[in-house]
């Protein structure tokens, strides 16, 4: 039992950010299990939760909100693109985004209201009332974005709403 806790706590550690599903795969436990070791853990102090647009993420302790919440999303890999843009490239458009990431509008505009939410960007208007993305704190984005990747589970649920969004636009 030790061991597996152990095994909980290790992961948690070497993946901030990792949610539930993700955890439980990796480690190949059962659900009760996780659960029950991720609520133990909880309850020691050992680990911290952050709940981002339905999915429940894990994080050892030492993490600000905004560090958190900005981790659990980089681990998506639509909204890790658009961040990526918008360090590449100063206040890109939503219609820019939608065309360089080969995305629908309504996926970007979903995304961004989500970056917004979570005080990782701002949105701003220009003379044409054309919205650009603006990151609230680009440095610490940066350093974020190198300390996590998307799973594959993650890159797969992404691609396929590319997929639908694809073939209702068409």
């Amino acid at each position: 039992m030790r061991d597996v806790r152990r095994a909980v706590d290790q992961h948690v550690e070497s993946n901030p950010g990792v949610h539930f599903n993700e955890l439980a795969r990796n480690l190949d436990i059962a659900t009760g299990q996780a659960q029950y070791h991720l609520r133990n853990l909880r309850k020691a102090g050992s680990l911290d939760i952050e709940e981002v647009r339905g999915r429940t993420h894990y994080f050892p302790p030492g993490y600000e909100p905004w560090e958190q919440r900005t981790i659990a999303l980089l681990r998506r890999e639509t909204v890790r693109s658009i961040i990526v843009a918008a360090l590449e490239e100063s206040e890109p458009s939503a219609a820019g985004l939608a065309e360089d990431l080969d995305v629908a509008r309504s996926t970007i505009s979903w995304h961004v209201s989500t970056l917004l939410e979570a005080d990782v960007a701002e949105k701003t208007y220009d003379q044409k009332g054309r919205s650009h993305i603006t990151l609230t704190r680009p440095a610490e984005t940066r350093r974020l974005l190198n300390e996590v990747t998307p799973s594959l589970p993650d890159r797969l649920v992404d691609r396929f709403t590319r997929l639908v969004d694809d073939t209702l636009v068409d």
